[in-house]
């Protein structure tokens, strides 16, 4: 997620943070300490109340991670690859791939609800614990209950039928477990993520016309749902359209193709510019890949410098890019896709370079999978 710094790992994958956590922990911190805490255990200084805020925030933001961590945790244990956990203002994002089975996604769906449930009901009794006890620690127990409610909350709130909520993937993972399809599983949570926005939205903005400034959030979030179901019913339409092709059968070929010890200027000038491409692959001295340099990346060094850089010294590794051999499910080789190669996936047989997949291949294929289904609907 642009925006976000990795802080360190949680159950052996990336811990990411973006810039909006501080503020969010501002604000729990501020309502905790400057109005609810206040209001329930009057008689205390300013600066308990405003190191009991602290606290509460502090112990909330860590109840998310927990709820993150559990989706990790399960992926991890049902053989998903996991590629980062990410706390925002949100809560949070663990970014995973596809689950095999629809028992798997169900697993890694349920666990963070569960989690911040089982999070709040021991917040919440222990609260209770507490105030019974002695009137000595109301301002713990009222930091618990809070706690404990806010964790209720997020738990039952992440259960709502709407994709990406977890409640939208429970939904998708019975959904394929009762049709055996999991892309008509995905378009039908998808849609229900829309649907579910569109509503949240709706009524955020009524509430805030009646004067209600929480609407404002619940607007927010609604619309924020719309976006990610609209943008997971894209791929899930484009899983359909691309289900059972192969990468040799997408891929375009011959490659255009550079060695990779050329000094950057003889690359732009024997390579890039007759290529007329937006990246090109890089080959070593073996006539192996080795990796893939965009041609953005070589226009953005100085002149002055050009010869004394080789074109790998600015090229994505091979190591990083999207690799598939010619056999592979085009569906599968998608999820190797990363924000550094963008849309290309290089395909390798026996170690050779046979063929690259480009964005614009996979629109083609969208457009002949639109004409097929046009004339079977005539």
């Amino acid at each position: 997620m642009n925006g976000s710094v990795r802080i360190g790992r949680v159950v052996g994958v990336p811990l990411r943070m973006h810039w909006s956590v501080p503020l969010l922990v501002v604000l729990f911190a501020y309502g905790l300490g400057r109005q609810t805490l206040p209001v329930t255990t009057p008689g205390r200084s300013a600066v308990v109340y405003a190191v009991a805020g602290v606290v509460g925030a502090a112990l909330l933001t860590g109840s998310l991670l927990l709820h993150e961590t559990a989706h990790a945790a399960i992926a991890r244990r049902k053989k998903i690859s996991v590629e980062d956990v990410t706390l925002w203002a949100l809560g949070g994002m663990t970014r995973m791939g596809r689950p095999k089975t629809a028992s798997a996604a169900f697993a890694v769906a349920v666990s963070g609800p569960l989690t911040s449930l089982m999070i709040g009901g021991i917040a919440l009794g222990a609260g209770i614990g507490l105030h019974e006890l002695s009137p000595m620690w109301a301002v713990p127990a009222v930091v618990l209950v809070w706690l404990g409610w806010a964790n209720l909350f997020l738990g039952v709130f992440n259960l709502l039928p709407a994709v990406p909520l977890d409640g939208g993937r429970v939904v998708q993972a019975l959904l394929w477990w009762r049709t055996g399809d999991r892309d008509r599983a995905d378009l039908a949570a998808s849609r229900g993520g829309q649907i579910m926005g569109g509503l949240m939205v709706a009524a955020g903005w009524i509430a805030l016309l009646r004067g209600a400034a929480g609407g404002l959030w619940l607007a927010f979030i609604g619309l924020f749902i719309m976006v990610v179901a609209g943008a997971e019913r894209r791929t899930a339409t484009l899983q359909s359209a691309l289900r059972g092709v192969r990468a040799a059968e997408a891929m375009s070929s011959p490659v255009v193709t550079g060695a990779e010890w050329l000094s950057v200027q003889r690359f732009i000038d024997e390579v890039a510019v007759a290529a007329g491409h937006s990246a090109v692959p890089l080959l070593d001295f073996e006539g192996r890949p080795s990796g893939i340099v965009e041609i953005r990346r070589l226009a953005a060094i100085p002149v002055p410098q050009r010869e004394a850089l080789r074109a790998r010294d600015v090229a994505t590794p091979l190591s990083q890019c999207a690799v598939a051999a010619p056999d592979d499910l085009l569906t599968e080789a998608l999820e190797k896709l990363n924000l550094r190669t963008g849309m290309r996936i290089l395909v390798v047989d026996a170690g050779h370079l046979v063929g690259i997949v480009t964005g614009k291949d996979i629109s083609r294929l969208m457009q002949r999978h639109t004409l097929r289904g046009r004339q079977t609907a005539e």
